[in-house]
């Protein structure tokens, strides 16, 4: 019998690329998803579940569901023998958490207390969570390992990662037959290879290279690119960018440690590289063979001057390591947005 997992927010962009590898690794998920950050499709499921079902030509079981409905999530558990959770459901926009604190809070923290209390009741006590870099905060030191102060957050998004961690942190101290396994991700970027999953944003744009793909594609006249007067290589801010295929394989390895029963671990999810924006953007003019107009403006509120990972212990104890690179990235992006110049919707 295959391993039954309940992948929360599994219609979204690093969600539904995490199905692909759950189904391609034998497992049988269950997806549910409230479609806030996804495109309904023609039928019960959203499009980019649509697409994962076409390439890997096994039927994927949805369900929409919001993850603030306690009864909901206890019946879904009552009736389902799930062997552990992926719990990606949430909000995820640094400035729009900044504008409306309370319905971040309310959506991933609520949100994840509801879930951690129907798999309590029922029995499930294995879970992996997208956690974040951003609950580093601003760098005391870098590389950023699993060891760095947290809590220094700064913006509600963070903190809402940083309470959750701690909520589930707490609950393995409290009862010893919990698992449970906390990535932190840096920046994941590009597409399945195949061009027919990417990351399709609601709106304009709040991460750097869906907007800069926009802008090749037309979508958007320019970049703006906030500050240029950081301490770094060319004073714009430095990120470590992961391609979105090599992170959900680190969900794959995590969802395998759970098995040796490893109690509470937190791993950085990152390549290691720190790439300014402008080099970002040089990388997908290279790819797109297109020019990427951009507008230096003020700095962000919030925003560090560098943060990248030191993903070695993910290595070490998951076995897992980042394989591509940033023309990889690129590219796999490229082709998404080219194939897809409005995301998943027709219009």
């Amino acid at each position: 019998m295959a391993e039954r997992i309940l992948v929360t927010g599994g219609a979204g962009y690093i969600g539904s690329h995490c199905v692909l590898q759950l189904l391609q690794a034998g497992y049988e998920p269950l997806v549910i998803d409230n479609l806030r950050n996804a495109t309904r499709g023609p039928g019960a499921l959203p499009v980019s579940l649509q697409r994962v079902q076409l390439l890997a030509q096994t039927p994927v079981a949805f369900l929409e569901l919001d993850m603030s409905d306690g009864a909901a999530l206890l019946e879904l558990f009552r009736t389902n023998r799930f062997s552990a959770v992926m719990h990606f459901a949430g909000l995820k926009a640094v400035g729009e958490s900044v504008r409306q604190p309370l319905e971040y809070y309310g959506v991933n923290v609520t949100g994840t207390v509801r879930l951690l209390e129907a798999m309590e009741a029922h029995g499930v006590r294995n879970i992996v969570f997208s956690s974040s870099a951003t609950v580093y905060g601003d760098p005391r030191y870098l590389p950023l390992d699993e060891k760095h102060p947290v809590g220094g957050c700064t913006n509600p998004y963070g903190k809402s990662k940083y309470f959750i961690e701690e909520m589930i942190q707490d609950l393995c101290k409290a009862k010893k037959d919990w698992n449970a396994i906390l990535l932190r991700y840096f920046n994941p970027i590009g597409a399945h290879e195949s061009g027919m999953i990417g990351e399709d944003p609601q709106g304009i744009p709040n991460n750097l290279m869906p907007y800069v793909a926009q802008v090749a594609v037309g979508r958007q006249e320019f970049l703006s690119v906030f500050g240029n007067d950081y301490e770094t290589v060319d004073g714009t801010g430095v990120r470590d960018y992961i391609h979105v295929v090599d992170l959900a394989k680190g969900h794959i390895a995590a969802l395998k440690k759970l098995k040796e029963n490893c109690g509470c671990k937190i791993y950085n999810l990152g390549t290691g590289t720190g790439y300014s924006v402008l080099q970002m953007v040089r990388a997908m003019e290279k790819a797109s063979g297109r020019e990427i107009k951009y507008k230096i403006t003020g700095r962000r509120e919030g925003d560090v001057a560098a943060c990248y990972a030191n993903p070695e212990l993910a290595e070490r104890e998951l076995g897992w390591k980042a394989e591509f690179g940033l023309d990889k990235m690129c590219e796999d992006l490229w082709r998404w947005q080219l194939q897809n110049p409005t995301g998943y919707s027709k219009n």
